[in-house]
């Protein structure tokens, strides 16, 4: 009886963990848009602050430069 009992917890402990394994790659394929985009954010912030400032760069590469002009 004890035997089956164990088999009956590492049987369902094995069924958690490759649900977990399978949710956890779901959720890393759903966020790979959001990596493509990161990049292009430090590519662009690179590009952009050699010869102005990191917040100015930030601001131009979300495509708000000109909300934030001083008059």
């Amino acid at each position: 009886m004890e035997n089956k009992n164990i088999n009956l917890i590492y049987t369902l402990l094995s069924f958690f963990i490759f649900s977990l394994i399978i949710i956890f790659s779901l959720i890393a394929i759903n966020l790979r848009p959001l990596t493509l985009w990161a990049d292009y954010q430090n590519t662009c912030i690179r590009e952009e602050s050699i010869n102005k400032t990191i917040p100015w760069a930030v601001r131009k590469c979300n495509g708000r430069s000109k909300v934030y002009q001083v008059k």
